[in-house]
């Protein structure tokens, strides 16, 4: 290809960036199932902490030891 000039028309440019843009909505399509699962898993584990925390401190009972003598 030396000494030719190659010309880039408005047409190729589009059709690429259209193949481009195609491959990556297919990507983004094929990632977001996993990435919601992998989302409701911490949602999930971070609700069961939190509930577990909280049902410890309810039925966590005080007692105060005092020695006599």
């Amino acid at each position: 290809m030396e000494g030719r000039q190659v010309r880039v028309e408005k047409a190729d440019l589009e059709t690429k960036l259209r193949e481009i843009q195609g491959a990556v909505e297919e990507t983004t399509a094929s990632a977001r199932g996993p990435v919601l699962v992998a989302v409701a898993v911490v949602v999930v584990i971070a609700l069961f902490f939190l509930l577990g925390k909280r049902r410890g401190k309810k039925g966590s009972a005080r007692v105060e030891v005092y020695r006599l003598g």
